[in-house]
Formats: C-alpha cells, sequence, structure tokens
C-alpha cells in the first residue's frame, strides 16, 4: 500500500529517505499539478524554490519536472532562497503558485513541500485537501517533463527572487534602511546553517552598523543545536555571541528564515509572543498603522490589550498560516502572526517573513534609540507584564483516546488559577482568570503533544506547563 501523503500546519513533511522520498515529492507534485489545473491555471508560471537541507534543490527539480509535465512553465529559484523571497516572487512574477521544499524548522532528518496560492500566502485548509485527494497511489501515475527537455523548451527557467524582493522592501515603503545603516549598532545574526544567510549583511552594508553572522554557511546537520527553530537552546550560541561582541541584539532566522528569534543586549531571549507584542506595538506607535491584528490562539493576549488601546480589530485563527493568511488578505489587516515566531505584514504577501520582522525590530531601536530591554518594558507598561513557555513532548498510542482523556479531566483550576473557559477551534485551550491561557494541541507537522501558556504571574508558569501535562495523561 502506498505511502499516505497528509498535509498538516503548513504543508507535508517527511522522514527523508523514509517517506520523504523522490517518488514521494513527485505524487506530492501531481496532487498540487491537479490542484492548479481545477483551478483554471493551466499553462500559468509556477515559482518553485528550496532550503538548504539534504537534496533540497534535487527535490526542488523533480517538483518542477512535474509541472512542467502538466503544462505548467516553472520560475526555479537560481539557489538556495528564504521562504518570504519565495512568496514575494509568486506575486512580482504574476504566478500562479509556488511549490518551496523545505522542513523550515523541523530536525535535520526532515524535508518537506510547502504550498503556496496567487498571493504567495497559505492555501486554505480546502485547497489542502484537494491537493490530497489529487495525489495518485502510485509514482507510475505521475505525468513528468525530463529536466533538460523542459529546460530547452523554457519549461523551466532559473532566476534571481533576490533582487525585486530588495527592490519591493524599499520602493514599496515597507523599511527605510538608511537610517539602520547609519545607527551604529553591532548586531548578531545566527542564521542557523539556513537561508538567511548573508541577507542582513546585504541590506545593510555600506553603513556604520556592523553585522556579524555565525551559522551561515550550508550543513544540514545543523550542529550545536537541535533543530533550526529560533528558540533555546538552539540559540544559545548566538546569545553566547552576543555577549562575547557587546551587541545591541541578536536576531534568529530559521531554516528557511520565514521566522524571527530576538535576543536582547544582555544576551536574554525575547519569547516569541514578547517579539509579536513589541512588533505590533512598533507598527501602532511609531509607524502609526491602523488595521486588524490576526493572531493564532497560542500566541499572546497583549494584541488583545493593544487592540483595546489602539482601537483596531483582533481576529483569533487556528495554528498554522494556512488560517492566518487567509484572514489577513480578508481583512487586509496590519499584521498577522503566531507563536512559532512567524509574523507577517500588510503591504508584504500575506507570508511569515523572517527578514522584515527582524528589519522591522532594528527599526524600532533606531526610532526610539532604545535597547530591546527598553522596549520590552515600554510594551509591558502599556499591556501589563506576561509570562510564557512550551513543553513539547512525543506521544504514542491513538490522538483521539488522548483528545478524550482531556476533555474528561475537566479542571476547576490549573496552576492554582480558576478555568473561565474551554476553547477547542484547534486543540484545547483553557483560558484563565488573570487572562491568560494554557494550550494542549497536537503538533500538525511532528508526532508530538506541544503545552503551552502566557500567565500574568510569573511564579505560576511551571506549575500551569505541569498541570497540562496531567491533564493529557502525559504525567
Amino acid at each position: 500500500m502506498a505511502y499516505k501523503i497528509k498535509f498538516g500546519t503548513d504543508g507535508w513533511r517527511g522522514e527523508i529517505a523514509e517517506d520523504y522520498t523522490f517518488d514521494n515529492v513527485r505524487r506530492a507534485a501531481q496532487g498540487f499539478a491537479s490542484y492548479m489545473l481545477s483551478q483554471g491555471k493551466k499553462g500559468e508560471w509556477i515559482v518553485v524554490g528550496h532550503d538548504k537541507r539534504f537534496s533540497s534543490e534535487y527535490f526542488a527539480a523533480a517538483v518542477a519536472e512535474v509541472l512542467a509535465g502538466h503544462g505548467f512553465r516553472v520560475y526555479l529559484t537560481d539557489g538556495a532562497t528564504p521562504t518570504p523571497v519565495i512568496a514575494y516572487a509568486v506575486v512580482d512574477k504574476k504566478a500562479a503558485g509556488a511549490v518551496n521544499i523545505t522542513a523550515s524548522h523541523n530536525p535535520p532528518t526532515d524535508n518537506g513541500f510547502k504550498v503556496r496560492n496567487e498571493t504567495g500566502g497559505a492555501i486554505d485548509p480546502e485547497g489542502l485537501k484537494q491537493i490530497e485527494n489529487g495525489i495518485p497511489d502510485s509514482v507510475e501515475a505521475v505525468k513528468r517533463m525530463n529536466y533538460a527537455e523542459a529546460e530547452r523548451a523554457g519549461k523551466i527557467v532559473k532566476f534571481d527572487a533576490a533582487t525585486p524582493y530588495i527592490n519591493h522592501l524599499t520602493r514599496d515603503g515597507l523599511i527605510d534602511l538608511q537610517p539602520i545603516k547609519d545607527a551604529g549598532l553591532t548586531i548578531v545574526v545566527d542564521t542557523m546553517w539556513g537561508n538567511g544567510a548573508g541577507w542582513f549583511t546585504r541590506l545593510l552594508a555600506g553603513g556604520k552598523t556592523k553585522v556579524i553572522e555565525i551559522h551561515n554557511t550550508r550543513n544540514p546537520s545543523f550542529p550545536e543545536m537541535k533543530r533550526p527553530e529560533p528558540i533555546p537552546p538552539n540559540i544559545n550560541v548566538g546569545l553566547q555571541a552576543t555577549l562575547d561582541s557587546k551587541a545591541n541584539v541578536l536576531l534568529i532566522t530559521d531554516g528557511d528564515a520565514d521566522r524571527v528569534g530576538v535576543g536582547d543586549e544582555h544576551g536574554q531571549f525575547v519569547n516569541q509572543l514578547r517579539v509579536y507584542g513589541l512588533l505590533a506595538y512598533y507598527l501602532l506607535e511609531i509607524r502609526k498603522q491602523r488595521g486588524a491584528i490576526v493572531k493564532t490562539l497560542s500566541t499572546t493576549t497583549m494584541l488583545n490589550k493593544l487592540g483595546k488601546l489602539y482601537n483596531v480589530p483582533v481576529y483569533e485563527t487556528g495554528v498554522g498560516f494556512k488560517y492566518v493568511a487567509p484572514k489577513m488578505t480578508e481583512t487586509d489587516a496590519m499584521i498577522g502572526g503566531e507563536e512559532s515566531g512567524g509574523y507577517a505584514f500588510r503591504g508584504n504577501v500575506p507570508e511569515r517573513d523572517g527578514i522584515l520582522a527582524g528589519l522591522y525590530m532594528l527599526d524600532f531601536m533606531v526610532k526610539t534609540g532604545k535597547t530591546p530591554t527598553q522596549l520590552l518594558d515600554d510594551l509591558f507598561a502599556k499591556v501589563g507584564a506576561h509570562y510564557y513557555d512550551r513543553i513539547d513532548t512525543p506521544f504514542s498510542g491513538d490522538r483521539k483516546t488522548r483528545e478524550e482523556t482531556i476533555l474528561k479531566a475537566n479542571p476547576k483550576t490549573i496552576g492554582g488559577l480558576k478555568v473561565t473557559e474551554l476553547v477547542t477551534i484547534d486543540g484545547f485551550q483553557f483560558k484563565l482568570e488573570d487572562g491568560g491561557w494554557m494550550l494542549i494541541r497536537f503538533s500538525g507537522t511532528e508526532p508530538i503533544m506541544r503545552v503551552y501558556c502566557e500567565t500574568t504571574h510569573q511564579d505560576k508558569v511551571q506549575a500551569i506547563l505541569q498541570d497540562g501535562l496531567k491533564i493529557a495523561g502525559l504525567k
């Protein structure tokens, strides 16, 4: 029986050589091609890109062959390219969509298959189901065109996606780079052996600001970290480098550079919920923007408080940009994001952009003359201090049984705080009396269960998480 390809939170991911094989990648490409044909996109251009994982460029070429075999024309990136740059290329090239070969922040054993629509944003859950339904059971049913033949026929064209993206950042008013270049900052950038390598150095060259890059070559085994996810302990080397170089800030891009992490001037991690609060605060207070905020239920309630203070609507979705991107497009949102460190912005494509998010953090510092610590103090003065943590636990057994265990628990208190509501949009979120929450959710990309929490009580974070593990039957 053929391996069943399932699209999770952000496409399909699998273990290289186990289930992520050339045959299965071609099957997935056939499903995407069938979906695009059903959407009336016959003969149009599709962008294909990839990251720096093992054989990603060859998997991308295999996808290009299948798309060419179905009559599509393919723009294939000329090297490993950040996900947001691939997403913008869809708009710049007026393409029908994109396939991106990347497993983002997954372990080095994995690779992935992301799909995007004509906006450069994630395809909605219904579209993902249609793609799955179009995947044939056998690779023998896959139609493809030989790569060399397709290239000669102009069906596959290699291109540079970087220059149009950089022009877009500056031309379309997203960011003025010159003040950052002139500020004389020292910035450590940890590119996590991934697609972010060279980008901040290139964008900020020619001024007084100094960029120090680490982990900026290709190494698919991702040494000095468990995985290219911009959270501790993966970023500990970067935090130490920030201290050693007396840098003003640490920016971390994940494996495909669609997410960003931040370390402050003291070499301390600024968690991703706080970064989302800071970015929204920057747009509202410094740039005087107004518009909707889109957030997943797993991210910070600081956004709801900012929404009330600045009189802008806040929309909450399930986890993943397959929910965030369509909502951003629908509401013309100012910003959208999620707990994993992915943030998208109006005027750009509705896709996570770790490069632009990092530039916005730098601009916030330059415009205010403040350090990351001082900016966080300003945010807390507006909305109060918030504390967050997460535990990821591998699990085995039946997911439905786990879900029943959680529902049966029916806790009245968690971490000593009263439970006020249970929300089941995506997982099980227990709202707490202080306005905080605890969420139990199954990962959409890996066989792990996540327990998250946010609270205004720093001393209750671990108690809340431990209660979450008990409720999930993991302790």
